[in-house]
C-alpha cells in the first residue's frame, strides 16, 4: 500500500556551527537509505571483513579516478550512509550507494510530481540532472545496467561524475580533499549556490569530524577524522550558481525561518496566484525522516520537494520553494497545482511523539499567514493531509501516502490556527451532514504496526498499539463484530483492516459526510460509494455541520469519480498537448448517495511552464470529499443543494 518516501541519513559528526552557516541545525540522523539494487552481502548476512567488502571498493574507486578517499566515502555516506538498499530504486530515481539517478516517465507520473496522464511526463523526466547514471556510463565505458544494479560500479561510477566534476572547476584531480569543494557542490545536482553551499559543508564537516556505521547489511565503513581539511569555498563562483538572498524567506515575523532552494526538477517556476492559477489549499506531510535529512533529499534532483519543512524540536523552518512556484509533494500534479506543501519532521507510524507543541504551533502560525496571504479558508476541507489527497489514476490511488497519519492531532491543530472543528456534539437526521469530531487524547484506537511502516526501526516486528487517535473505524453493518470497510482499490474482497497504513477504512477528524442511517448507538454514512457505519452513541464522536454543499447523481445511473481535473483535449490551444484522464475504475457515486463539496465548482485547468501558459476549460469540477480521501466529479453530473 503507502510506500514510504526514502530520506537520507546525516552523520552525527555535524557541527552546529556549519549547519548554522546554511540556515540548518543539527538533530538526531533517522533515516533510511535510498534504494538500489545491490550486489553486496544480504541484509542476514553476517558482518564481514571490511578490507573485503564495501570499504574497499571504496578504496579503488577513489584510486582509480584519483579521488581522495575521504571526498568518495564523504559524498556517498550523505547519498546512501553507505547502507545497501532495498528495492531496485529510490522514489527519486536513484541507484545505488552514490545515488545515480536514471528518471523515467513512469517514475514521474507515479512519484510526488503526479504526472499521470500529463503530456509533457517525457519533457519532464528528461531533465539532465535526472540521468547522473548516464553520464557516469559515458565516463567509466560500463552498461547502465551495472552501474544500477552492481556495487563496485555504481561507487566507481560515483567517483567517476567526481573526478569530471572536479577538472571542470579546478582542471585537475587534486590530492588536497579541501580543493574538491566545488565538485562536492556540482554533485548535489542543485542550481542554487545556498543549496550547493549546504550540501558541499556538510559533506566537509563529514570528512573533518569523520564518521563510521555497521549497515543494515552487516557491513562495517569507517571514515577517519581529518580536522585539518579545510574546504576551498571560494571554488563556488567557479559554478556560475543561482544566488538566493536570506530574506527571499515568505514566513511571518515570528518564526525562525530560512531558506535553501530545492532541486529545480522537483518542481515548476509558475507565477501563481497572478497567472490565474489559484492556490486554494495547503496540505500537512511528516518528512519520515530527521529534518536535516529531509532538506537534503528536497535538493537531490528527481524527489519530492515542499514549499516549507519544520522541524520537530524548535519549530525552526527551512523554505524550499518559492510559494509562487508549484512543488512536487503531493503525488497529484491536480493538487500540486492549486496547494502549498508542509512538511513536519516526524514518522507517522509513532504514536504522535513526534509531533511537539512547537511544531503544531509553528505550522499553526504559518498556515495562518498563508491562508491570509492567498484567501484559503481556514477549515478542513482546505487544510489537509497527504493522506487526504486522490490519487491521480486507478492505478497510483492504493500507493498513495498516508502521512501524517492517525497520529495528527487534527482538532488540537485547528484550534491553534483558530478555525476550531465541530462545536455541540451530535447527529441530525439521515440526509443531513456531520463533520467528524472524536477528539484525541481520549479517542484510543488499536492500530497495527509493522517494521515496513516505522522506518525509525523502534518496530521490529508487528505489533498492536492502542493509542491517541485522529479517526473513527467504519464497519460494514452496525455492530463491533462486523468486518472494517474496505476501500476497493486497496482491498478486493471489501474487508478492511487495523493496520496503521489503512487509510480505508477510517474518517478523519474534520472530514464532512452525509448521514445515511442510524441505528442505536451507531451512524452510517455515505462513503467511497457504500453505506459505512462507526460507533457513535449520543452523537459523541460528530457535530451537525452547517451551511455545506451537497452533491448527488443528476440522473439514475452512477456518477463518474475523477483524481485530476483537466480540460478537454479540444480545449487546448494548437502546439500544446492535452493532458489526459480518466474516472478512477474502482469508485463510482451511485444514484441516492449524497457527498459534501468541499469547495465551490471550479473550472478544470493546466499548466504548461516552458511558455508560462495556462489552459482553462469550460466545464467545472466538484471536490467532494469521497472517502478518507477527496475525489472530484464533473458539475453537470451532479445536482448540488444543501
Amino acid at each position: 500500500m503507502h510506500e514510504r518516501k526514502p530520506r537520507w541519513r546525516l552523520p552525527l559528526t555535524v557541527t552546529a556551527g556549519l549547519l548554522a552557516a546554511t540556515g540548518l541545525a543539527t538533530a538526531p540522523p533517522l533515516a533510511l537509505a535510498s534504494s538500489s539494487k545491490s550486489s553486496g552481502a544480504s541484509a542476514n548476512a553476517p558482518a564481514q571483513s571490511a578490507d573485503a567488502t564495501r570499504q574497499s571498493a571504496f578504496a579503488r574507486a577513489a584510486a582509480e579516478y584519483h579521488v581522495p578517499l575521504p571526498v568518495l566515502l564523504a559524498v556517498a555516506y550523505h547519498e546512501s550512509a553507505w547502507d545497501a538498499p532495498e528495492g531496485e530504486h529510490s522514489t527519486s530515481g536513484g541507484y545505488g550507494l552514490m545515488h545515480l539517478t536514471d528518471v523515467t516517465p513512469k517514475m514521474m507520473a507515479a512519484g510526488e510530481a503526479g504526472a499521470a496522464g500529463r503530456a509533457d511526463v517525457e519533457k519532464l523526466a528528461a531533465d539532465p540532472a535526472l540521468h547522473t547514471l548516464d553520464a557516469a556510463a559515458g565516463l567509466t565505458g560500463m552498461s547502465s545496467g551495472a552501474l544500477r544494479d552492481d556495487e563496485d560500479a555504481n561507487i566507481r561510477g560515483g567517483a567517476a561524475l567526481l573526478a569530471s566534476y572536479a577538472r571542470a572547476t579546478v582542471g585537475d584531480t587534486p590530492s588536497d580533499p579541501g580543493k574538491w569543494y566545488a565538485a562536492v557542490a556540482r554533485y548535489s545536482g542543485s542550481q542554487d549556490e545556498r543549496a550547493a553551499r549546504a550540501f558541499a559543508d556538510r559533506v566537509f564537516a563529514t570528512i573533518r569530524g569523520g564518521a563510521a556505521e555497521t549497515t543494515g547489511d552487516g557491513q562495517r565503513v569507517r571514515l577517519s577524522a581529518a580536522p585539518d581539511v579545510k574546504p576551498a569555498t571560494g571554488q563556488l563562483a567557479a559554478l556560475d550558481l543561482k544566488k538566493t538572498a536570506a530574506d527571499d524567506t515568505e514566513c511571518p515575523a515570528e518564526l525562525d525561518c530560512s531558506f535553501v532552494a530545492a532541486a529545480p526538477a522537483n518542481g515548476q517556476v509558475s507565477n501563481r496566484p497572478a497567472n490565474g492559477i489559484r492556490i486554494d489549499s495547503i496540505v500537512l506531510h511528516d518528512t519520515e525522516s530527521s529534518y536535516e535529512s529531509a532538506i537534503n533529499t528536497f535538493q537531490q534532483p528527481g524527489g519530492g520537494s515542499a514549499h516549507y519543512v519544520i522541524r520537530s524540536s524548535d519549530g525552526a523552518v527551512t523554505q524550499m520553494v518559492p510559494t509562487k512556484d508549484l512543488s512536487f509533494h503531493a503525488g497529484n500534479y491536480s493538487v500540486n497545482m492549486h496547494s502549498l506543501g508542509i512538511e513536519h519532521e516526524g514518522y507517522a507510524a509513532s504514536g504522535g511523539t513526534w509531533y511537539t507543541q512547537t511544531e503544531y504551533e509553528t505550522s499553526a502560525a504559518l498556515v495562518r499567514y498563508l491562508a491570509d496571504r492567498f484567501d484559503i479558508p481556514l477549515d478542513r476541507q482546505h487544510i489537509i493531509g497527504h493522506d487526504n489527497v486522490a490519487g491521480p489514476s486507478s492505478a497510483l490511488v492504493s500507493g498513495m501516502h498516508w502521512d501524517p497519519g492517525p497520529s495528527w492531532d487534527w482538532q488540537r491543530f485547528m484550534r491553534l490556527v483558530k478555525a476550531p472543528v465541530g462545536g455541540r456534539h451530535g447527529v441530525g437526521p439521515v440526509g443531513t451532514a456531520v463533520t467528524i469530531t472524536p477528539g484525541y487524547a481520549d479517542n484510543e484506537q488499536t492500530v497495527r504496526v509493522c517494521p515496513s511502516d516505522d522506518p525509525t526501526g523502534n518496530t521490529p516486528e508487528c505489533t498492536e498499539r492502542t493509542q491517541p487517535s485522529n479517526f473513527v473505524y467504519l464497519r460494514t453493518a452496525p455492530s463491533d463484530t462486523a468486518p472494517l470497510f474496505g476501500d476497493q482499490a486497496l482491498h478486493a474482497d471489501g474487508v478492511g483492516t487495523d493496520r496503521v497504513n489503512d487509510w480505508g477504512s477510517t474518517a478523519q477528524a474534520g472530514q464532512q459526510f452525509v448521514v445515511a442511517g442510524r441505528e442505536g448507538d451507531w451512524t452510517a454514512i455515505w462513503f467511497s460509494g457504500e453505506k459505512v457505519w462507526f460507533h457513535n452513541p449520543h452523537g459523541c464522536n460528530t457535530t451537525p455541520a452547517h451551511d455545506v454543499t451537497l452533491v448527488g447523481a443528476a440522473g439514475t445511473s452512477p456518477v463518474a469519480v475523477y483524481g485530476s481535473s483537466y480540460p478537454d483535449a479540444d480545449e487546448y490551444p494548437d502546439g500544446l498537448s492535452p493532458s489526459t484522464q480518466a474516472p478512477l475504475s474502482a469508485y463510482q457515486v451511485p444514484p441516492g448517495q449524497a457527498y459534501v463539496a468541499t469547495a465551490r465548482a471550479e473550472p478544470t485547468d493546466d499548466y504548461f511552464p516552458s511558455s508560462g501558459k495556462v489552459v482553462t476549460g469550460a466545464k467545472k469540477m466538484y471536490t467532494i470529499q469521497y472517502n478518507h480521501r477527496t475525489a472530484l466529479v464533473y458539475e453537470g453530473d451532479v445536482t448540488a443543494g444543501q
